[in-house]
């Protein structure tokens, strides 16, 4: 899975399964920017990439505001030369379930316009330089339970099958300029998330999945480095759940 030379960004690329999936697309080859707001993180990053002899920039985003984007995506041309890679990974939810009901419509709103509008900006940012250049690769981080809905995260969920849907469509109207746009859909993950579950559900969590334990972001990174490369080059419009079999369909 070589990517020598390629440019990839990833957003929420600071930490997590963003920045798993970073490094190891460095490690492969890619040179990369990390697509953030929180420049500490970012630039951490950033610096272990440019230690493997990659280059690498932090570019400061708001991927709910297609302003941002559109500007990112020009900062990203503009200083690594092209875009061959999008990884759509920022997301938000918060780590306690809720149950609907109990919810608000700001947190719907911002749970939507991270999650939701910001694939769709993002893409469309980076989708104008693919074109032109007859080549790219879309890779959106949905997740299980906009596979199957999740009790406790009902927006989360809607907004998560939304992302599937929207890339099953763009991926019929760009294939014919060389693009591939796929999904990695997740389950629960090692992360900052995670990390603040109290340790009996989270063994709980673990429990229930085949492999008995969660997933790794190196799990995640080993599928999208796959759908990143011309290894993938006939797969377009799928979505790949890593969840130890969570999900069989």
């Amino acid at each position: 899975m070589e990517l020598e030379g390629k440019v990839a960004i990833v957003t929420g690329g600071g930490q997590g399964i963003g920045k798993g999936i970073a490094t190891y697309l460095a490690e492969l080859g890619a040179n990369i920017a990390i697509v953030d707001l929180n420049m500490d993180t970012a630039n951490e990053v950033v610096k272990e990439i440019q230690g493997m002899g990659r280059k690498a920039i932090a570019v400061k985003t708001d991927v709910a505001n297609f302003e941002d984007t559109q500007k990112m995506a020009a900062d990203v041309v503009k200083n690594l030369g092209k875009i061959d890679i999008l990884v759509n990974n920022a997301g938000y939810v918060k780590p306690e379930q809720s149950l609907f009901m109990e919810e608000d419509v700001p947190y719907w709103n911002k749970v939507i316009s991270i999650c939701y509008n910001g694939v769709i900006y993002c893409s469309r940012s980076c989708l104008q330089y693919m074109i032109e250049q007859k080549y790219g690769k879309i890779v959106s981080i949905a997740s299980d339970a906009g596979r199957v809905g999740q009790r406790g995260q009902a927006v989360y969920s809607g907004a998560k099958g939304a992302v599937i849907a929207f890339s099953k469509a763009i991926a019929q109207e760009v294939a014919r300029y060389g693009i591939n746009v796929n999904c990695v859909s997740p389950g629960a993950t090692m992360g900052p998330g995670m990390e603040k579950m109290p340790k009996e559900i989270a063994d709980k969590i673990a429990k229930s999945y085949l492999f008995r334990r969660l997933a790794y972001p190196a799990d995640h990174a080993n599928a999208v480095a796959f759908l990143v490369s011309d290894k993938s080059n006939y797969i377009t419009g799928q979505t790949i759940s890593v969840s130890s079999g969570y999900t069989m369909f």
